[in-house]
């Protein structure tokens, strides 16, 4: 593919869904095939290793542990067992298909409030810049051992969107068994500008075997991915080579990446994943917030949620379309007094 050796400072973020994979290689049925897609995986993430920082966003704990739980029926506590059981598998796996190109890997796994605190986020983000400096790929999964019900990611298509956005990367490639997001007769569609009613029209509602998200989830953050300035290639394995045909733009479903010129603490604003709250605001208030003017009380026509002071809020016209996300001035308790009350400041909020 005509790398040259020199590191590139572009972060490509690749998201290979591999948990069935996995645990059949761990049963006594593996077969070979599976075996070789795992190799096939790692072969192709070492070619872009080669000048791209990469994060491989991977499911897989709970199926890798679940068959080491008796009586199992996916009970929270039943699942949280697992992850602990599988965590360690899954990371041996990717150790050892990576270890045939030389590559070392870490597991990191990771819970909303890194994404929700800036502090922790900047932590994060050095963490991997260190690995990175190292040539080590870093290997992300949510906390499932610990994490809540109700700050768990909706699923690894949304991980890694906040890790894509908040990372300011250039390349989001997500897997998916329909290699692309196929039209009403079947047919690829091989390159999408815009994401509006038309396309999502063409949702198959129905989940991936190997992962939580659905072709849904993934146009979703798609969307928001590619508002960020990010270029998305939702793709298939099946495919040979299909993960580096995809990264080149030949394979899989293109979507483009819009303009984008957001300062690096907006972009984490914008894709911190943890707003609490939203707001629907009249014609009158989404001009003002579009022309860059502050958001006041008296614009509000409803809202949702309850936060207070200093948390991020979501901003609707009436018809539900998300405007942006801003960091609110007020409680809601707040609202009832329109009079003068700026809800969100001009500078704390970021369009999308």
């Amino acid at each position: 593919y005509g790398y040259n050796n020199q590191i590139n400072h572009e972060l490509s973020m690749l998201q290979i869904i591999t948990a069935t994979i996995i645990l059949d290689y761990k049963n006594k049925n593996s077969t070979q095939q599976d075996i070789n897609i795992l190799k096939d995986i790692a072969a192709q993430v070492a070619i872009l290793h080669a000048d791209h920082h990469v994060v491989i966003v991977s499911s897989g704990a709970v199926g890798a542990g679940k068959n080491f739980i008796r009586n199992y029926e996916g009970t929270i506590s039943q699942k949280k067992a697992a992850a602990s059981v599988g965590n360690p598998l899954l990371l041996k796996m990717y150790d050892e298909v990576f270890g045939l190109h030389g590559i070392k890997v870490a597991q990191s796994l990771l819970e909303r409030q890194h994404f929700s605190n800036r502090q922790q986020f900047l932590q994060l983000k050095e963490t991997y810049e260190e690995l990175w400096s190292n040539g080590i790929i870093p290997i992300a999964n949510e906390n499932d051992v610990v994490s809540n019900r109700e700050l768990k990611f909706s699923d690894n298509d949304e991980l890694a969107t906040l890790i894509a956005s908040g990372f300011g990367a250039a390349y989001l490639l997500l897997c998916t068994v329909s290699g692309g997001l196929l039209d009403s007769e079947g047919k690829l569609i091989e390159k999408i500008d815009e994401i509006d009613q038309n396309i999502l029209g063409f949702v198959n509602n129905k989940k991936s075997a190997l992962g939580s998200g659905g072709m849904a989830s993934k146009l979703t953050f798609t969307k928001l991915a590619t508002q960020m300035g990010i270029k998305v290639v939702i793709f298939g394995m099946k495919t040979e080579n299909g993960l580096l045909k995809a990264y080149e733009g030949t394979a899989g479903t293109n979507f483009t990446a819009k303009p984008n010129k957001v300062k690096a603490k907006d972009k984490w604003m914008a894709s911190s994943g943890i707003s609490v709250g939203k707001v629907y605001i009249d014609e009158g208030a989404a001009k003002a917030v579009l022309a860059r003017k502050s958001l006041l009380a008296v614009g509000v026509k409803s809202f949702e949620g309850s936060f207070t002071k200093g948390e991020l809020i979501e901003i609707y016209k009436e018809n539900q379309e998300l405007l942006g996300v801003g960091k609110s001035k007020v409680n809601t308790e707040d609202l009832s007094q329109k009079e003068g009350l700026v809800v969100v400041h001009a500078d704390d909020i970021v369009l999308l």
